[in-house]
Order: structure tokens, then C-alpha cells, then sequence
């Protein structure tokens, strides 16, 4: 939560000098954290962990400011209802999914948060061209 707290002025400054992509440079950042939180020592879980709360700050500061940009005013409250809702539903579809996972193998927890992760980035990069 710290480093998410720290990365959101610098991402917010640079998401408004170079725009919504900046978004997908966040999301390549955040994918490295599942393997170096499961599979590396202690030194490189903690890098992985600033890495994870890069992105959480992309996804809770940067996306919001992606939506006001190409919701109308009147739309903005479900607009973001509806991406807090699918957000919500996705970690919990996520994190359920890790958690049977860890009984049987952590490498298949860590490759799953970077495919999730990356996964991502196709969908916003069409939504920052289409912008």
C-alpha cells in the first residue's frame, strides 16, 4: 500500500504529460511482480511487492482518470459502479483461483498473476487508441 500511495503523484504527473499510456508501462511493471514475490528471495519479493503496488496505484488512480475522460459527467457514477464492480469480481474470480493453485504448485500462482497481468495490456492499449 506504501509504494501504491508513493507511485501515485509520479504516475498521475506522468499520465498527464504522455497520456494513458503510461498506463501500459504501470501494467508491464506490475506483471513482473507475481514471480519475484513467489519465486525469489526476500530481497526480491520486496522489489515485487513496489512492482504490485505500481499497479495497484495504475489501476486506482490512472483508470479513473482514463474513464473521466470518455464518460460524459452525467455518466461518471455508474461508470465507475460498473468498473469497481467488475474489478471487484475479477480479484475475487483471481484470488480464488491463486489460492486453489497454491495448494498444487507456486510457479503456476506467480505465471497466472503475470498472464493475468499481461493479459491486460492488449485490452488497454485498444481503449487508449480508440481514445
Amino acid at each position: 500500500m506504501a509504494s501504491g500511495a508513493l507511485a501515485s503523484i509520479p504516475l498521475g504527473r506522468l499520465f498527464d504529460r504522455f497520456g494513458a499510456n503510461i498506463s501500459l508501462v504501470a501494467l508491464l511493471v506490475s506483471a513482473a511482480a507475481g514471480p519475484l514475490v513467489f519465486l525469489g528471495t526476500f530481497r526480491f519479493a520486496l522489489v515485487g511487492m513496489i512492482f504490485w503496488g505500481v499497479g495497484m496505484s495504475a489501476q486506482s488512480s490512472l483508470f479513473q482518470a482514463m474513464l473521466t475522460g470518455v464518460i460524459p459527467a452525467q455518466k461518471r457514477s455508474t461508470a465507475f459502479g460498473l468498473f469497481d464492480t467488475g474489478f471487484g469480481v475479477a480479484w475475487f474470480l483471481g484470488s480464488a483461483a491463486m489460492g486453489l493453485l497454491y495448494d498444487k504448485s507456486v510457479v503456476a500462482v506467480a505465471f497466472l498473476s503475470t498472464i493475468l497481468r499481461l493479459a491486460a495490456i492488449p485490452i488497454i492499449f485498444i481503449a487508449t487508441r480508440q481514445r
